[in-house]
């Protein structure tokens, strides 16, 4: 059988971007090649006949700790950072308008001049006609990451699985990048992911994954394409589960 012809795995997948991989080799910011290339991903997806929700952070513009450390009021610093998030999503949005796929931003913050307020039977309906959700603005309140965001989104829009795009190829001990002897894992379970602190996201967002039983595949965006074997369970990534 043809590649192109394997059914997907996930039918129903919500990816997680950090903003940090839209700044491509720059400092900050938005490179617009790099969002292109992960928007072709995602339209490929689509094209494959799945439904795709996504949430993207706003590292690449303001971190809300970050503005806590140097002495801002976290809530402000939190508030900053979500709107960072609708900066990338309207950005992410343009992208794929360009290749014709049909998209949403739904912001947790209403702001109905800019982008949709987040609705879930809304988000529903989107995602069940074939246009990809990009859930902005985190869950609307600080002291909230992004990962926790995209963790409770994924299962309110019954998601069969979370996959958070980073620049490796999967879960490792240490990082691969600075450790040359840090170990890969193929498939891990929650309290695995807790009790070892591997960093995958947050405590509350594999809490909240393990609670409603959301598997979390953690994988590389930087390989163009990736997207499309991860909705096949072909991709070389982590697997995290309560069976693992």
């Amino acid at each position: 059988m043809a590649d192109v012809e394997k059914p997907l795995k996930y039918k129903r997948l919500l990816v997680k971007i950090s903003g940090e991989a839209l700044m491509g080799n720059a400092g900050y910011g938005i490179d617009m090649q790099v969002v292109e290339r992960l928007a072709r991903d995602v339209a490929a997806g689509i094209e494959a006949g799945a439904e795709i929700a996504i949430v993207i952070g706003g590292g690449n513009i303001f971190r809300g700790l970050q503005g806590a450390a140097k002495g801002m009021d976290r809530a402000t610093a939190d508030y900053m950072g979500m709107l960072a998030t609708v900066m990338n999503s309207l950005a992410f949005q343009g992208a794929l308008e360009q290749l014709g796929t049909p998209s949403r931003v739904q912001s947790a913050i209403p702001m109905p001049t800019v982008c949709e307020s987040y609705v879930r039977p809304r988000a529903m309906h989107h995602m069940r006609n074939g246009r990809v959700v990009i859930f902005a603005a985190g869950t609307g309140n600080p002291f909230f990451t992004t990962d926790t965001a995209a963790t409770l989104r994924a299962v309110e829009m019954g998601c069969d699985a979370m996959a958070k795009a980073t620049q490796v190829d999967g879960v490792y001990s240490a990082d691969p990048r600075k450790d040359a002897a840090a170990t890969r894992y193929d498939q891990l379970n929650y309290n695995d992911v807790l009790s070892r602190n591997l960093q995958v996201m947050d405590g509350a967002a594999i809490a909240l994954a393990r609670d409603n039983h959301l598997p979390v595949i953690v994988f590389s965006i930087e390989e163009s394409g990736n997207l499309i074997k991860v909705l096949r369970g072909d991709a070389r990534a982590t697997l995290v589960t309560s069976a693992a």
